[in-house]
């Protein structure tokens, strides 16, 4: 898996001096990981299937073949590259049950947005690219996901060997190493905010990819609380450690234009329920009810409140 591979489909999506950017950015930050080689070979085993059919606008994403491949040996390949996160999936008969019921987020935010249709859209924190997917389903002309965590390219780069061509790219890259495309027409951010320490930083960030009037689609985390509120856990929330700041709806609502966005609203606000959220077969670490306390589900093993998550939308400026 080489660097150049992953970026040449870009090059006719990218304006010159960023696409340089991100060539430069892809030379010194994408390095070698101990389960490349591994990976590579598990990857080796998957078919490019050739009669297809695929459907991304179902909740589940699915892809049919009739193609003769031995399907015990596919789902053992596709097991090697557990935890698989975000889905569901169905892949020639193999059901990924995926830890998230990624469609039920997309199902709240789906009725809200711009309509998708021949948009430009980035997708960061894409995870294995389930939205992506998702997004070229509901009309997206290009859907580029960012997100570096390398399992999560793996079965990005799976499940297209298994898909027909599309328009859904993949940069194993952390949003702030990215150039400010001011390009995209809708930016997704969704469960990235509260990983990252400066959370305005991280807005700022989003604002910069977006073409002017183009649309944010933020989904993130937050507490209870007036325009003042925001959670800085003291060790972790909900067993994680890379939580830094849970806001409140109303204090995101005083972020956002303050840093230059227009037309805020909140159109979601959902609490994480345990259906949502869940082992599977496909994922056997703890999930959300390892990490909440067992007297009180409605609090966080550490005592906070337990997860809730919002969706805001916002445009940037003409």
């Amino acid at each position: 898996m080489h660097a150049d591979t992953m970026l040449t489909p870009l090059r006719s999506l990218v304006a010159g001096d960023h696409f340089d950017h991100l060539e430069r950015t892809m030379k010194n930050h994408f390095r070698s990981h101990g389960n490349d080689v591994p990976w590579n070979a598990t990857l080796s085993e998957i078919p490019c299937l050739t009669d297809i059919d695929a459907d991304f606008s179902s909740d589940t994403v699915t892809v049919s073949t009739k193609d003769e491949i031995d399907m015990e040996q596919l789902k053992t390949s596709l097991k090697k590259f557990k935890p698989w996160r975000k889905g569901p999936f169905e892949l020639s008969g193999i059901h990924i049950d995926t830890e998230w019921r990624s469609d039920w987020k997309w199902q709240r935010l789906a009725q809200h947005i711009a309509p998708l249709n021949n948009r430009r859209v980035l997708d960061i924190g894409c995870g294995n690219g389930y939205y992506l997917f998702r997004m070229l389903g509901a009309g997206a002309g290009v859907a580029v996901g960012v997100d570096p965590t390398r399992l999560f390219l793996y079965q990005f780069m799976a499940l297209q060997k298994l898909l027909p061509k599309n328009n859904a790219f993949y940069l194993p890259l952390r949003s702030e190493y990215l150039p400010a495309f001011n390009s995209f027409d809708t930016v997704f951010s969704m469960g990235v905010l509260y990983h990252r320490r400066s959370p305005f930083e991280h807005l700022n960030e989003l604002f910069s990819f977006l073409k002017p009037g183009g649309e944010l689609v933020l989904e993130t985390l937050i507490i209870p609380g007036d325009a003042s509120t925001t959670l800085v856990p003291t060790d972790r929330y909900a067993k994680m450690a890379n939580v830094w700041f849970l806001p409140s709806t109303e204090a995101l609502e005083a972020w956002l234009p303050r840093l230059g966005f227009r037309n805020v609203r909140v159109v979601d606000v959902c609490k994480t329920t345990t259906s949502e959220q869940r082992k599977t077969e496909w994922m056997q670490f703890q999930s959300l009810s390892d990490f909440l306390d067992p007297e009180d589900t409605n609090l966080t093993a550490e005592g906070y409140p337990a997860p809730t998550r919002a969706i805001l939308i916002a445009n940037k400026p003409d």
